[in-house]
């Protein structure tokens, strides 16, 4: 217990002069290079801006060869941040991670025991990025409740005699988040000096959708062997918009599924909370104090964890 105390305590200690160091020494030196910079607003600078990306920020030697080094571990969770949209730094998540998981399996061995706590530690390190996937699902499923309409805006502009790009703008300007906010990025990157066909891959790594990628598909196709784009955006469309009829019948389907697979995840830790209330405490004692009671609370999670996978496999359909 004690030793994965003192690791705890020493991951958290390194988060926090990372930390430091990133606050008080790195982007102070970042801000001053950046105003050593020409203040003319060059077409570079511009498409930094619009690109965001990691390698155009002023940096230095270490800061590069850090980046350099950790680029192959860390690539995933910039996608993923990326494809959730947000503005946040993989460092800085890593940070947040770090400090979650100390938090967590500190507080959780000091009460628990350490083998709980080291459990609590993996848990508390592995949450937010669960919670980053949670929310790219969301903004996913906006996108494709959307993203039909977008493509008959698109072919709608095509067929009034605009160019694919004003065609994209149009669809950035009059469509919601997250589909306008995607489409302004790609009208940008075009705009400001990326080919289209670049602009268009980078489109379909943000949005890992099916449609997204046929989309680009139809898109580069077009640009390769020519013919009415209008019209393959057309059937695009209603191949999208039969798609969903599916996924929303199979949805319904599955819903008893789904709900069995809660009821049966929240089961075991409701009744260990109701009876510990309904007992004084004394049935919760029992188990926590014993050798005995904490090795059936370990089994219990281990199962509980793996209930939840075997269940979750089986009502997830992929469509």
């Amino acid at each position: 217990m004690m030793l994965l105390l003192l690791i705890a305590v020493f991951a958290g200690c390194l988060a926090l002069v990372i930390g430091a160091y990133s606050i008080l020494i790195v982007r102070p030196e970042r801000r001053l290079l950046e105003r050593l910079q020409p203040a003319k607003p060059t077409a570079k600078k511009v498409l930094r801006g619009v690109l965001k990306d990691e390698d155009a920020a002023p940096q230095t030697g270490v800061a590069r060869a850090v980046q350099a080094i950790t680029r192959p571990a860390t690539a995933p969770l910039a996608r993923l941040l990326e494809q959730v949209g947000s503005k946040q730094t993989v460092g800085s998540f890593v940070l947040l991670s770090l400090g979650v998981g100390a938090v967590a399996g500190i507080g959780v061995a000091a009460f628990f025991g350490s083998t709980l706590g080291a459990a609590a530690g993996v848990a508390g390190v592995a949450a937010p990025t669960l919670v980053m996937r949670q929310r790219r699902e969301k903004r996913l499923q906006k996108f494709e409740d959307h993203f039909p309409e977008a493509v008959d805006l698109v072919a709608r502009s095509l067929r009034a005699g605009h160019a694919l790009p004003v065609a994209l703008g149009m669809v950035a300007e009059m469509m919601p988040a997250p589909v306008g906010k995607e489409f302004r990025m790609l009208f940008d990157e075009q705009h400001f000096g990326l080919t289209l066909p670049d602009a268009l891959r980078n489109f379909a790594r943000r949005v890992p959708l099916l449609d997204a990628r046929f989309f680009v598909t139809a898109v580069l196709i077009q640009r390769e062997a020519g013919g009415n784009l209008a019209e393959v955006l057309d059937n695009l469309s209603k191949v999208t918009r039969e798609r969903f009829k599916v996924k929303r019948d199979v949805r319904a389907k599955s819903a008893h599924g789904r709900m069995t697979g809660w009821v049966l995840s929240m089961l075991p830790p409701a009744l260990f909370v109701l009876n510990g209330i309904a007992t004084g405490g004394k049935s919760t004692e029992a188990l926590l104090e014993g050798d005995t009671g904490l090795l059936m609370i370990k089994i219990g999670i281990g199962l509980q964890v793996v209930g939840m996978l075997v269940i979750r496999k089986l009502v997830r359909i992929e469509y």
